[in-house]
Formats: structure tokens, C-alpha cells, sequence
């Protein structure tokens, strides 16, 4: 089958060859109905080494797709079914999933299996392991554009406004708000955010960031970002901080914006540094009671199920987050190409490939 992944891991992605996934007895066969590339794609390709796992990976981990083949022991999918598959995709089998958070079954981010341990989802066939734990049923009549949102931007989007555990009328900062982070917003007023302080540049971003609740817009072009939210907040500090973009010295800029007894959350992926730092009078000389939190997004049907429920029931609409709307696979190639470049009116690609 015809696939595009890695060619040679941490230089080049292209197309390439590869067998259809053979399925054991929990698995599904599925062929992709409509994909979204990925930031995480682009780290996985160019940003983390070379690995040699990553030879010849298929990329992508964010599908709506429909059931070729199931194994015997499958029991609530068949072949014709449209299911929503979630980027996140636990071995619910593994006995140290009951030890810690099923994300991290024996190291950090196991459970991220696509374009790692498993083929991804740009490909003529993919495969869903363990189908009945870690597919969802897409549910009759959501249009393609707003599930296929919530297998990875809405769900991790999400798990930022939960890790920070986001009260009633609490400040929240969420700095980037790329398709992460404008989900974090959403996220963020969903469970009672009071005054939502967003940190990015780009219009398209920050009209639909507004559109999601957000009361505040800054700009990193216009100085110190933590120096602005502490003097709009009469220097005590935001309650909660989301980081869903940036670099290092964002994550410092973060502990320095939260006020102490508050909560940073993060949901963005570090590449290219050995260590983050912490500004230590900011954290209190390590005594301010700041909790710095980092997760990968829940995984697995169930986290899925409810994502679509929020959809189903009109709480939020993904689907402002897409721009760009391709067609066949072989648009997959310019689809990834947008999110390495980023061209400024981008904010999130979708391939029909059915």
C-alpha cells in the first residue's frame, strides 16, 4: 500500500511502500476516511533525532476512518462502521497500566503508539489496536470536520483546562494559541474560567480564540509577556496558566505569571533542550506553592465518547480550527508541508481521503 512517513528519520518524509497491517484477534483493519496532519508530525519527522524506529514510520495520528476488518475477539465493530479514532491508543492489556496513568504503560508517552511503535494514519490502511478500548463510534449525522477535531486538538486542548483544574471564575492564562491552544480556551471556559488571557499574534487565531471566550489578547511582539499579565493583574499573577506553545524561556515565563498557590499546565511538546528552567525567585525560592503539571491528553474509547459527546450536544464546535481542506491521499504531501512552513493563515489542515 502507498504510504507517507518518515524516509530518513529526523531529514526527509516522502512516500513509500509498505504492507497492510495484518490485525490480531482484538484489532481492526480501517482505511482512513479524513486525516489532519499535525504539528506533532512535524517533531516526530525533523525535531527528535534519528531513531531508528522512525525508519520508514508511517506519520499521522488524527483519523476518521472505516472498518475493513476486524479480529475474532472484536465484538462492538464491524466492517462498513465509521469510527473516530483517537490519537492516543493504550495497550489496555498491559498489567502496569494499573500501576499509573494509562498514557505511560512502562515509559513516558507509551501509549502515543501511531508513528511510533505503530504505523500512523497516512496510508491507504492503518490499524487500530485493540478496537473495542480505543475506537469510537462516529455518531450519525456529525459532520466529518468537527469529530475528526477531537481525536487529538480537542481532547489534548482539553486535558490542559484539566490539569490545571480550572475553578469558577478563575484567571487563566493560555500562552499559543495554535489548534492546542485555542482548544485550551475553549477547554478553559467550559469548566468556569473567569477572565481567559490569551498570548499569540495572528489574527485568524486570535478572532477565533475570542469566539471561544477569550477576554484578553497579548502579544509577545510588545515585551515580556509575564511582565504584561502580572501588571493587567495588579502584579498578583494569573490563578491557572495553560502553555500550549513555545520554548523554554516560555515555560519560565509561565512559572513567573502564575501566582503563587496557582497551577501551570502543560501541553506543549519540547524538542531541541536539555532542561527547562525555573526562574527560582518567581517560584518562591522553590516555596511558593506553585504546581507545575505536564500530560499527554487521556487516550482510549471512552475519553473519545465524551469528546464527541460535547460536540453532539452544541458545547463546542472544532471545527472553526480548520483553514485548509485538501483532497486524496496523495494531498497528504502539501497538507504536511503546510504545517512545517505555517504559512500565516494557517491554523489547521484536513485531507478528505474517501
Amino acid at each position: 500500500m502507498k504510504a507517507f512517513g518518515c524516509t530518513v528519520p529526523g531529514k526527509e518524509a516522502g512516500w513509500m511502500e509498505k504492507a497492510v497491517p495484518a490485525i490480531g484477534p482484538y484489532d481492526a483493519l480501517v482505511k482512513p476516511i479524513v486525516i489532519a496532519p499535525c504539528s506533532s508530525d512535524v517533531h516526530n519527522a525533523f525535531e527528535i533525532g534519528s531513531p531508528a524506529f522512525l525508519n520508514n514510520r508511517v506519520l499521522g495520528h488524527e483519523a476518521l476512518a472505516e472498518v475493513v476488518e476486524v479480529g475474532a475477539e472484536v465484538k462492538d465493530f464491524k466492517p462498513g462502521d465509521k469510527i473516530v479514532v483517537p490519537a492516543v491508543t493504550p495497550d489496555w492489556r498491559q498489567p502496569s497500566i494499573q500501576d499509573t496513568y494509562h498514557q505511560h504503560i512502562k515509559n513516558p508517552n507509551d501509549s502515543f503508539r501511531y508513528a511510533f511503535s505503530l504505523d500512523g494514519v497516512f496510508a491507504e490502511f492503518f490499524l487500530v489496536p485493540d478496537a473495542d478500548m480505543n475506537a469510537a463510534h462516529l455518531p450519525d449525522g456529525m459532520p466529518y470536520e468537527k469529530a475528526v477535531m477531537a481525536c487529538d486538538m480537542m481532547t489534548t486542548g482539553f486535558h490542559g483546562a484539566e490539569l490545571a483544574e480550572i475553578g469558577f471564575g478563575e484567571s487563566v492564562a493560555v500562552i499559543g494559541i495554535g489548534p492546542v491552544g485555542l482548544m485550551a480556551v475553549a477547554g478553559a471556559v467550559l469548566r468556569g474560567a473567569g477572565r481567559v488571557m490569551v498570548v499569540g499574534t495572528r489574527q485568524n487565531c486570535i478572532n477565533i480564540a475570542r469566539e471561544y471566550g477569550a477576554t484578553d489578547v497579548i502579544s509577545y511582539k510588545e515585551g515580556d509577556i509575564a511582565k504584561q499579565i502580572k501588571a493587567m493583574t495588579d502584579r498578583k499573577g494569573v490563578d491557572k496558566v495553560i502553555i500550549a506553545g513555545g520554548n523554554a524561556d516560555t515555560f519560565a515565563a509561565a512559572v513567573t505569571m502564575v501566582r503563587p498557590g496557582g497551577i501551570v499546565a502543560n501541553i506543549n511538546f519540547y524538542t531541541g533542550v536539555p532542561s527547562l528552567p525555573i526562574p527560582l525567585l518567581a517560584w518562591g525560592s522553590g516555596l511558593s506553592h506553585k504546581t507545575l503539571r505536564g500530560g499527554l491528553c487521556p487516550g482510549g474509547r471512552r475519553r473519545m465518547e465524551k469528546m464527541l459527546a460535547m460536540i453532539q450536544n452544541g458545547r463546542v464546535d472544532p471545527s472553526r480550527l480548520i483553514t485548509h481542506t485538501f483532497r486524496g491521499l496523495a494531498e497528504v504531501e502539501p497538507a504536511f508541508q503546510m504545517m512545517v512552513k505555517k504559512p500565516g493563515d494557517l491554523i489547521k489542515p484536513i485531507v478528505y481521503i474517501q
